[in-house]
């Protein structure tokens, strides 16, 4: 059975964005990327991003990322969308993944705003459109200035949404009054990219969430969308105080990092880090634990 969407959640409302597992000598490690992937969405995602930041994409080859794609696909596409992370700061070469992850048979694109380059909003504009014009795959864009160095603007988001596939926005922008303006003046389904805002973003329009800190509480970012839109803000307010330690704890670091320590703690596949990211220490590893267990994570 496919993947269940809807114009209003194009890729279900629970996504995580999924860490690149490796083996102990930091080959690709596609059974545990497939049993990672089995796990995340017998917990509950609607969705999973492969190849984004959190995969490690920036050291991971164009044949590696078409590889994992496939694994992934085959472990769960039946029944979760699998979305490919396919944004660099080159458009032409983009486009050539995009269209990879197309041929591959991935059920849509995250498309980040180039980085270092540091193009105008004219840039971004025909960057993003040309993606959204090289496959006929829903595209979620992705704006994340703190990487980027550059935000897309609301009038951006707003002339990008219509295209007809260029279907939402995963927000890591923090800043919970523009966000307002772009989900009510773009119509975009509109994702949390920040888990310590999942709820703030959802009582301003948000759809749900692309998390990091999905890999360990997703059964509480699903009781928490559910509340929410079940109308319990108690409830709500309570599954998102909880989880602070965790929101906390998950980035006193790098976000793979911490998430592979975490994973690694739990007895799941991660495996290694690629440089220039490196190991969590003894004592970062000791706060991790404290942290998630104030969270109610069982390691």
């Amino acid at each position: 059975m496919a993947p269940i969407s809807t114009p209003q959640t194009p890729f279900g409302r629970v996504l995580t964005a999924m860490v690149t597992p490796f083996t102990a000598d930091g080959a690709l490690d596609l059974d545990g990327a497939q049993r990672l992937a089995a796990h995340l969405v017998d917990a509950g995602n609607d969705g999973l991003i492969v190849n984004g930041t959190t995969g490690e994409s920036p050291t991971t080859s164009d044949a590696e990322k078409d590889q994992l794609v496939r694994a992934v696909l085959e472990a769960v596409g039946d029944r979760a969308h699998v979305v490919a992370g396919i944004g660099t700061n080159d458009t032409r070469h983009s486009v050539d993944l995009a269209r990879t992850a197309e041929r591959t048979g991935a059920h849509g694109l995250l498309a980040v705003t180039p980085y270092y380059n540091k193009p105008p909003q004219e840039g971004l504009l025909r960057h993003f459109t040309a993606i959204a014009d090289s496959t006929g795959l829903p595209v979620m864009l992705y704006d994340i200035p703190g990487r980027s160095g550059v935000p897309i603007d609301t009038e951006t988001l707003v002339r990008l949404a219509d295209h007809p596939r260029i279907v939402a926005n995963k927000d890591a922008k923090g800043d919970l009054g523009r966000a307002s303006w772009a989900i009510a003046q773009s119509g975009l389904a509109w994702y949390s990219g920040d888990d310590m805002l999942n709820l703030p973003l959802l009582s301003v329009g948000a759809v749900g969430f692309v998390s990091v800190v999905g890999h360990v509480v997703t059964p509480d970012l699903r009781a928490l969308v559910e509340a929410h839109l079940g109308g319990d803000v108690q409830k709500a307010t309570e599954i998102h105080q909880k989880l602070l330690p965790v929101f906390t704890g998950m980035f006193r670091t790098q976000g793979v990092i911490t998430t592979k320590a975490a994973l690694t703690l739990q007895g799941l596949p991660a495996g290694p880090l690629r440089l220039p990211l490196v190991e969590l220490t003894a004592q970062e590893t000791a706060q991790l634990k404290i942290d998630l267990a104030a969270g109610g994570v069982q390691l």
